[in-house]
């Protein structure tokens, strides 16, 4: 565990206090540089994401969206819901399609408009339920939600109009239900939460490791019973159809693709090893997670780890996921982390205008093109240091 990431009471007693010092040192500067960077990269594209909110150009800006209801607007007449005129392909379950069906009956604009709301609500009152179950203060409450509120990550789905809000909903549901001693139904949760972007089963994968047999199976039987009630709903053809189009999508050279296989094509390196070092990261969170299962807590940050893992293995982690780890950073607050939680709050402010100033091609420009990359890194090391009970802890939770 690095030193700079452990808790304060498990430092040695002489080097506690320079711990902590080292620790808000450099968060500090982490957090002016990214304010400053945030500041002059507005400077010099004024055109940032929220400028282009009141635009009615459904196709190229608000690109998502109109597939998702599209894909609706299909499902309602009864046809393919994955050959549509949207501009890009629907690369998501049936189960989303269904899940959507209400917006099919306004136009498209409107519709639009009236998800980028609920997308608000969604995103504000995940942020405060973090909050208020891990009794936050009033002061630091209203920084996070201003915090959130300002990223670029949140930006980029309003923007776009993406589902990442419904996903983070669920999540911090299922976290909320084993806080509270729910474990079965915290993974049926994450199970419907799955159903919805498969890409983030490898939370699942956090309960095997955990040898938590019930709320394992209570999760894979929720999965599964959801993904079916949408192939039921949009026709069994959906499946067979989605699945085809979930295997031969490519790994996309962008600057916002902060996977390790995105990083790999970004460079110019196969993306199998990208993938490869991606599947090593996640099976090696999950075996020490597992080597250490009685020291983890279920409710802490563990879960979040693992859903960085998942995305760093992930083909495509759209720098729009790192919406779905702020609550993690939230639960750093009560483990003494909270300048950790500053940092990670600020990075994820940088907007994606930052890829504007960098010439196409070169080592270098790979290099600073990577930046959200190393960003999802950087939580993922903090939220797995962290996810240990403390030696305080752990005498709290052993009986007496």
């Amino acid at each position: 565990m690095s030193l700079l990431n452990r808790g304060p009471d498990q430092a040695p007693p002489a080097s506690r206090e320079s711990v902590v010092t080292l620790r808000r040192v450099v968060s500090g500067l982490l957090v002016l540089a990214s304010l400053v960077t945030t500041v002059v990269l507005h400077v010099r594209h004024p055109d940032a994401l929220v400028t282009m909110l009141p635009a009615s150009d459904m196709r190229d800006l608000h690109v998502d969206f109109d597939t998702f209801w599209h894909s609706a607007v299909a499902l309602v007449a009864g046809e393919d819901i994955y050959d549509t005129p949207a501009k890009l392909t629907n690369l998501n379950p049936p189960l989303l399609t269904a899940l959507l069906v209400p917006f099919a009956w306004l136009d498209a604009l409107t519709a639009y408009r009236v998800f980028m709301v609920l997308t608000l609500v969604l995103v504000a009152g995940s942020a405060l339920a973090v909050a208020r179950e891990l009794r936050l203060s009033r002061t630091a409450t209203a920084l996070a939600l201003v915090a959130v509120l300002a990223s670029s990550p949140l930006h980029g789905t309003l923007v776009l109009g993406q589902i990442y809000p419904l996903l983070l909903v669920g999540l911090v549901a299922g976290w909320i239900a084993e806080r509270r001693g729910r474990p079965v139904l915290a993974a049926a949760l994450y199970g419907v939460t799955v159903a919805l972007k498969p890409s983030l089963a490898p939370i699942l994968l956090l309960l095997a490791v955990q040898r938590r047999w019930v709320p394992l199976q209570a999760g894979i039987a929720s999965a599964v019973v959801a993904t079916l009630a949408g192939v039921l709903v949009a026709g069994p053809s959906s499946a067979i159809e989605w699945l085809k189009i979930a295997f031969s999508e490519p790994v996309p050279d962008t600057v916002d693709n902060a996977s390790l296989p995105g990083l790999a094509v970004r460079f110019g390196v196969p993306s199998v090893f990208g993938m490869l070092a991606g599947l090593a990261v996640l099976v090696g969170t999950l075996v020490w997670i597992g080597r250490n299962r009685d020291r983890i807590d279920p409710a802490g940050t563990a879960p979040w780890a693992v859903l960085a893992a998942g995305l760093l293995f992930s083909p495509i982690a759209w720098h729009n996921y790192l919406m779905l780890l702020f609550p993690g950073a939230l639960a750093l607050v009560p483990l003494g982390l909270g300048a950790l939680t500053a940092a990670g709050l600020a990075l994820a402010v940088i907007p994606v205008s930052w890829n504007a100033d960098w010439p196409p091609h070169g080592v270098e420009a790979a290099m600073g093109r990577s930046l959200y990359c190393a960003i999802l890194v950087g939580y993922w090391a903090v939220l797995l240091s962290s996810s240990v009970r403390s030696a305080a802890e752990e005498r709290v939770a052993s009986p007496s």
